[in-house]
């Protein structure tokens, strides 16, 4: 005869059974991150604005994840170089990356690369973007961008613009202008930020197109003249200098963001444990205020919209490549 009660004690034991092996499971995956130092990849040399975020970030993280965050400069290449050896790093969240605007322009910059922009990564947070500031040698004796547009077109090709490399932002930045401002101007490329600024003071190039902290020394000391910033608003450390579109171009804008990848393959609950250090470590008061001073606005975008993000700017900066022939110049200089 059939024991329905037997059945159910039957049934509520085997349940039981899998409950505990669900836990056991669970306990087993649950490895505790991180135990050990993690390593921040940096495309840039030490002192740039991006290697300055990722220190600052470095340290705030080191505080709330109980382990160091190591900075490891790898320059060269337009961030390939560091791109490439954190796309071939452990999948484990030991090894993450800053990245700036420049690993959305590098698929349009050159005709092949040693690792997927979009498959081969994943996004943890975009936390700032930076506005450039158009600088020009006071002594070039321009009082605002409209007249410094009126005497490039009088003399095209003539006025040259520095930046920090062939397909670099600074570069684009200055061609898209060129291109919004109906200007032709010579692009001239440097090695080094330190270069670039001293031939603008000295007027050997005309302007620059970079972010206001490379500059802002040189503008306070009234050896440059800043003409406008190219974000949709007025920067706090420089309040007096309008907009683009304030100063009467307003098809034209120009931003460095940043944010931090991981290689594709961590697992998702890492991920989303950086991403949740990250945001608080952007809601420091003081992390803000030192972003102010340099020029940067806090922007919190976070994993998969992250990644959609930088397909965006994929989509939106190639155009502007193309336009302005990097790849053809990247094939010469090789």
């Amino acid at each position: 005869m059939f024991n329905a009660h037997a059945l159910r004690l039957t049934l509520l034991g085997l349940a039981l059974c899998v409950s505990q092996v669900q836990v056991q499971a669970q306990a087993h995956d649950a490895v505790p991150y991180p135990t050990r130092p993690l390593k921040l990849v940096v495309p840039l040399t030490p002192g740039t604005t991006t290697d300055q975020v990722a220190r600052e970030f470095a340290d705030r993280m080191a505080k709330k994840l109980g382990q160091p965050v190591v900075v490891d400069n790898k320059p060269g290449a337009g961030g390939v170089i560091a791109a490439q050896a954190v796309a071939k790093a452990a999948p484990d969240g030991y090894t993450i990356l800053l990245i700036n605007s420049q690993h959305a322009i590098n698929p349009s910059a050159y005709d092949s690369m040693p690792y997927d922009t979009l498959r081969d990564f994943t996004g943890i947070a975009l936390v700032a973007d930076a506005p450039a500031v158009i600088a020009v040698p006071t002594e070039l004796g321009v009082r605002n961008l409209a007249e410094f547009i009126a005497m490039a077109k009088k003399r095209p090709g003539e006025f040259n613009y520095g930046s920090s490399g062939i397909g670099s932002q600074t570069h684009l930045a200055g061609a898209y202008f060129a291109n919004q401002a109906g200007v032709v101007m010579t692009h001239v490329p440097y090695r080094s930020s330190s270069e670039v600024t001293t031939d603008l003071v000295t007027n050997r190039i005309q302007s620059v197109f970079t972010p206001p902290a490379f500059v802002l020394g040189q503008i306070r000391e009234g050896k440059l003249k800043a003409l406008a910033v190219t974000g949709p608003e007025r920067l706090s450390l420089l309040s007096d200098v309008p907009t683009t579109t304030e100063a009467g171009l307003p098809g034209y804008q120009f931003a460095t963001w940043f944010g931090f990848i991981a290689p594709s393959k961590v697992p998702p609950q890492i991920v989303s444990q950086l991403a949740r250090t990250m945001k608080a470590v952007l809601d420091d008061p003081t992390l803000k205020q030192k972003f102010a001073d340099q020029g940067l606005t806090p922007r919190l975008l976070m994993l998969e919209e992250f990644d959609t993000y930088i397909k965006s700017e994929m989509d939106r900066l190639g155009p502007i490549v193309k336009a302005s022939g990097v790849q053809e110049k990247l094939k010469e200089k090789r």
